[in-house]
């Protein structure tokens, strides 16, 4: 037997590679390994871990910013994350390094560039002109604190204004600061004593670019002459501003205040506004008006054919508590009032031209909400809204867990669209959607994906492609009854959804699939194009028991339960419904399986699931035990603690427990108490294993394992068969009673190893969204209670197949192979009636489990591959609709595809390999002798979170990632590591509830509650991903201004003859003091390009930096010599000069 020693494994290099330049090299192995000849699959076109896409929406929102011209919008978040969209499959993710929160977003109009100010006082500079944007430069602010930005159209100075009130003036070509500074004592009166607070507006004159509006908070207003550098008119009003709209012609604008208020100001008159209007404001009784809340926000549009556009947000009045967000739009004398699902952040009217001084004529409006984007059309009189192509709704709750299939069957895509197109709302704008810039095309080498979430609210959702387009919702509840109003106490449980998703199955080929409930609950849903009247089956099981219990069968009963005693009862509010139901096109729910609440404790969160559609079974695990349901018959198979499952010789011995009281009590109370204290355990608690988290703890010591030998022998634990036949006992008993051992006098007591099953750490309960999103986390250890620690053991893995369930057994046949949190792994023959009619007819018996291997850590994936190393996929049934009219001469018969492990070998040997990994190693067993040919020790100081067994370039390999953020891959059968990357550390759980490994070299987990990220460990995506990612700039020719006409330009201003580079620039304004400032150069795009050092998009995209780079050095180096020849012409001229002033001197007068 060969075993890679744990010594002997590549050590973890942070962000490298342990194989040479990232790749393994050589040809495919051949080993030869107890008489077989193996070959071993050498992967080599692995890659260091590279994010690919986000999809969802921007967590924690905070600016907004729209390009009319590439008509591109950006939005920034809390995280320092910018989202970059346009036309369906332009998205583009962005981070800052700092990490700091956007504050403030401003395009360079039509230059493929973006300036973003951040809450660390940064200003940064992004290159648009790339897939993957980059920071250009960056000036950090070191005594002032930034508040608000503006930057014309066509200019190359960006305004700030500060903290302080005083505004600077930045080159965006340098980023460097201008000597100009408008200090705030200059812009107010001297007379003043009070400060006037921060800068909220800035703004230039839409009549004369060289008069900037500055807006104060505390309600001062000043129009700055630039030229001047003096004050054109001040303004005191009483009232603090938020916002500023100028009115096209540079006549008048308006302002926001907090009281509610909108004030409209004409610069013939300034002393006071000449229009004051509460909009939601009404008179009471006494003549005054209410008070309303603050006017976040308003924006002055005109409209050539129409009256202007006022639109604001915020404003209403506070008589009724609980209002929803709004946004006012006014239209002449119309007022429509839009409500919003969430609080709004920021919007943003979208205009025609880009040009301040023409008629705006808006078409939309873009409202960024906490958890929602729309756009409103402006041009129906109904205002509708577009119907949004992003998929920005993964997040109408917590997403609970994730599962990703690719190369999925080509025919369900449609389907799945087709079915849920037909439950889309309707009422949405007809015209496109106005974001619609940048180009992409769909590559050469895309295949189909989905992706399944279950959420907080029990929905599940199927998404597609490099775009991820949203294909079908499911709402698991209404296969319930509708819960009654809860009063007193029992109020308590509606705070959570009884209905929350923990776990998701589904089955491509059959499309079957199957949920699990926080609740306790699995429901199988069948895939129809036709809508049907439906009863849905429920069976109810218990697999609740206490380590004492004796495990008798009831004669009467249909359901085996583990022990007779205790008041058995079903959750009060998932009653499921017992009636004909008529169900819609799509998945329908055709069978629920339901845990048992004991004597008013809840039952332990199911852990394991698997469902295999060839044999028509279904099996799942907790904390107490493992049960198999037929659903083909809606009958019971199994139901069996896992004690019971090693039957004599189980090699650990346990800790006893004392007999459980039974606690009278009435069924409508202990329900309802019960599932409050139920809910309450799971918000404070989150287990797991990581030990970094366990030094939390001063008092947490660190808990061993002893073990003994695992036995490769089969063991008898009885016979089960379904229910139909007649039972027998599950338990031998013998003279001396029950045959759990007890401990021993000179024996230690039992304690369990420091895994995901075992460990336990409880947080502080928060009512927020996102502990509550943790509070359902799927750790493997959810049903674990601390005070079971020593006696449970929960099924933490499933898995149907072809297999060897003894070793004299020479075909192979369906078996349950079975991984425990104790590092156990358990085979259960199956005997399931070959021929159609007597499977539904015949039971399906359950041959005694043995014992195969044990392993360090909980077990979490199995996996099988013939002696080529190719990967056998499980058994399935041919989907077939079961609502479609049927040929009475052709009656449909099930078609099976069945991939035997016989089947798919030559000459290489009989037999098939098991892949088993853990938390902590991953071992190769060669079935029927159940010998172990390789063993990895896969780490030591974390534990594995996520293993699959994918398919990467042709061969398989397992893919691991580590709670210390490893992600690892390792060559099969030879466990050989092929790369370890220090991709990710485990900051939270939603990480490790969510990510998921899928075939083709990717994954994907869930970066915060509201995105996906989806990553690639592939060469070729690598290669290929700058080809499949959009180009977010276009090359457009900028719009021409209209012409203004004689009179207009005569009497307008002068504002096409300022020159902001005269005034602002060096040479007149001097430089900047050092100390305001600081000047941080970026990487100018390099990283994103080295990424894709390879290909001929590589080498384009390196020739077209080269290109730029050459040109910005002949543009630096033709300023350099326009101004030496500026310098020289100045010379000369002084020289001139002093020629001709000292002509007529003589030497003496010099």
């Amino acid at each position: 037997m060969h075993h890679s020693r744990a010594d002997n494994c590549i050590p973890s290099t942070a962000g490298k590679f342990n194989t040479a330049n990232g790749r393994q090299l050589g040809a495919h192995a051949v080993h030869f390994r107890d008489g077989v000849f193996l070959k071993d699959h050498v992967i080599k076109c692995l890659c260091l871990s590279l994010q690919t896409v986000r999809h969802g929406f921007p967590y924690q929102p905070t600016a907004l910013a729209f390009d009319p011209v590439q008509k591109i919008l950006a939005v920034g978040s809390r995280t320092g994350g910018i989202r970059i969209l346009g036309r369906p499959g332009v998205d583009c993710y962005c981070q800052h390094e700092s990490g700091a929160a956007v504050l403030q977003l401003q395009f360079l109009i039509n230059e493929g560039a973006l300036v973003t100010a951040c809450a660390d006082d940064t200003l940064h500079l992004w290159n648009l002109r790339q897939r993957r944007p980059a920071v250009l430069h960056s000036l950090k602010f070191n005594r002032e604190r930034i508040t608000f930005c503006h930057l014309p159209f066509m200019s190359k100075w960006l305004y700030v204004g500060t903290e302080r009130g005083n505004t600077h003036i930045v080159n965006i070509e340098s980023f460097v600061l201008s000597g100009y500074v408008i200090m705030w004592n200059k812009a107010i009166e001297l007379a003043t004593k009070t400060h006037p607070g921060p800068v909220v507006h800035l703004s230039d004159s839409p009549k004369d670019e060289g008069k900037l509006l500055i807006g104060f908070e505390s309600g001062t207003i000043v129009q700055w002459d630039l030229r001047g550098k003096k004050a054109d008119f001040r303004i005191y009003y009483d009232e603090a501003i938020h916002s500023v709209g100028w009115h096209h012609e540079g006549k008048q604008f308006m302002c926001s205040h907090s009281d509610g208020s909108l004030s409209m100001w004409n610069l013939r008159n300034t002393t006071k506004p000449f229009q004051v209007t509460f909009p939601h404001g009404k008179i009471q009784k006494d003549g005054r008006k209410e008070s309303c809340k603050p006017i976040l926000k308003v924006e002055y549009k005109t409209s050539r054919n129409s009256e202007p556009f006022v639109i604001f947000s915020g404003g209403l009045s506070y008589d009724k508590a609980g209002r929803r967000p709004t946004l006012t739009i006014m239209h002449g004398k119309a007022i429509t009032v839009l409500e919003m699902d969430y609080p709004i952040v920021e919007f943003m009217a979208l205009c025609e031209t880009p040009y301040n001084n023409e008629v705006q004529e808006p078409y939309a409006v873009v409202v960024l909400l906490e958890k929602d984007l729309i756009v409103v059309d402006l041009t129906q009189s109904n205002f509708p809204v577009f119907e949004n192509p992003y998929p920005m709704d993964i997040h109408e709750s917590p997403v609970t867990c994730t599962a990703y299939f690719a190369d999925c069957p080509p025919d369900i895509i449609p389907i799945l669209y087709s079915i849920g197109a037909k439950h889309k709302k309707t009422g949405y704008s007809h015209k496109e959607w106005p974001v619609a810039g940048g180009t992409w095309t769909l590559g050469s080498n895309t295949y189909p994906e989905i992706i399944v979430t279950g959420i907080l609210t029990s929905r599940h959702a199927d998404k597609y492609g490099l775009t991820l387009q949203m294909l079908y919702k499911l709402k698991t509840s209404k296969a319930f009854e509708k819960p009654k109003p809860a009063e007193g106490r029992a109020a308590e449980m509606v705070e959570e959804d009884p209905f929350a998703v923990q776990m998701v199955s589904w089955c491509p080929h059959s499309r079957i699939f199957c949920v699990v409930g926080i609740s306790a609950h699995i429901i199988l849903y069948r895939f129809s194009k036709y809508e049907a009247n439906t009863q849905i089956v429920s069976l109810e099981v218990r697999l609740q028991c206490e380590s004492e219990d004796i495990i008798t069968p009831s004669e009467n009963e249909n359901n085996p339960c583990f022990s007779e005693s205790g008041n058995a009862q079903l959750l009060a509010v998932c009653l499921v419904k017992d009636r004909m139901v008529r169900v819609p096109p799509g998945y329908q729910a055709e069978l629920v399986i339901q845990l048992l609440w004991l004597d008013g404790e809840p039952p332990q969160q199911i852990t394991s699931l698997d469902i295999n559609s060839a044999y028509g079974l279904l099996a799942f695990g907790n904390c107490n035990g493992l049960a198999v349901v037929d659903y083909l018959q809606k009958t019971i198979l199994l139901c069996v603690s896992t004690l019971d499952l090693y039957g004599a010789a189980d090699p650990y011995q346990r800790l006893t427990r004392s007999p459980r009281r039974n606690r009278q009590s009435t069924s409508g109370k202990f329900c309802m108490r019960g599932l409050s204290n139920f809910y309450s355990d799971s918000k404070k608690r989150i287990r797991t294993s990581y030990q970094s988290l366990t030094e939390l703890s001063d008092n947490q010591q660190s808990v061993d394992m002893e073990r003994s030998k695992s036995p490769t022998s089969d063991h008898v634990n009885g016979h089960c068969t379904s229910p139909t036949s007649q039972p027998k006992p599950r338990v031998p008993m013998g003279p001396e009673g029950p045959r759990l051992t007890r401990r021993g006098p000179g024996r230690p007591p039992f304690r369990k190893a420091q895994s995901a099953a075992c460990m336990e750490i409880s947080l502080p309960v928060s009512h927020t969204e996102e502990s509550r999103e943790n509070s359902f986390s799927r750790s493997r250890s959810s049903s674990v209670c601390s005070i079971d620690r020593d006696t449970k053991e929960a099924i933490t893995t499933l898995q149907f197949g072809e297999s060897y369930g003894r070793k004299s057994d020479a075909m192979p046949t369906p078996c349950l192979w079975v991984g425990t949190s104790l590092g156990m792994v358990l085979l259960i023959p199956l005997s399931i009636p070959a021929d159609q009619e007597e499977r539904m007819e015949e039971p399906v018996t359950i041959g005694p489990s043995g014992t195969v291997l044990m392993l360090k850590g909980s077990v979490l994936r199995f996996s099988f591959l013939d002696c080529m190393g190719a990967l056998i996929q499980s058994p399935h049934e041919v989907w077939r609709d079961a609502n479609a009219s049927e040929d009475p001469d052709r009656p449909r018969r099930r078609k099976l595809v069945n991939f035997s492990p016989s089947s798919s070998q030559d000459n290489c040997g009989e037999g098939h390999l098991a892949v088993v990994c853990s938390e902590k190693q991953a071992k190769v067993v060669l079935m029927p002798s159940q010998s172990c040919l390789f063993v990895h020790n896969i780490t030591e100081s974390s534990f594995v979170l996520r293993a699959d067994v994918v398919s990467v370039c042709g061969s398989v390999c397992l893919a691991c990632f580590c709670a210390n953020g490893h992600v690892m891959t390792l060559s099969l059968p030879s466990l050989r590591p092929l790369m370890d990357v220090n991709y990710l550390p485990l900051t939270d759980m939603r990480i490790a509830r969510t990510f998921c490994f899928t075939n083709g070299g990717q994954a994907l987990y869930l970066s915060s509650p509201t995105e996906i990220q989806r990553i690639t460990y592939s060469q070729e995506m690598c290669d290929n991903l700058q080809e499949m990612l959009g180009e977010l700039f276009t090359p457009i020719e900028t719009p021409e201004a209209q012409n203004r006409g004689f009179l207009k330009g005569f009497f307008g201003g002068n504002s096409h003859n300022f020159d902001r580079e005269e005034l602002f620039g060096e040479a007149s304004a001097g430089k900047a003091s050092r100390s305001l400032a600081q000047h941080i150069p970026g990487q100018a795009g390099m990283e994103g390009m080295k990424v894709a050092a390879s290909g001929v998009m590589g080498d384009l995209a390196r020739a077209r930096v080269a290109l730029d780079e050459r040109g910005q050095r002949l543009g630096e180096l033709e300023d350099r010599t326009a101004l030496m020849m500026t310098s020289a012409e100045t010379f000369s001229k002084h020289a001139h000069e002093l020629m001709l002033k000292c002509k007529d001197k003589k030497w003496y007068q010099l």
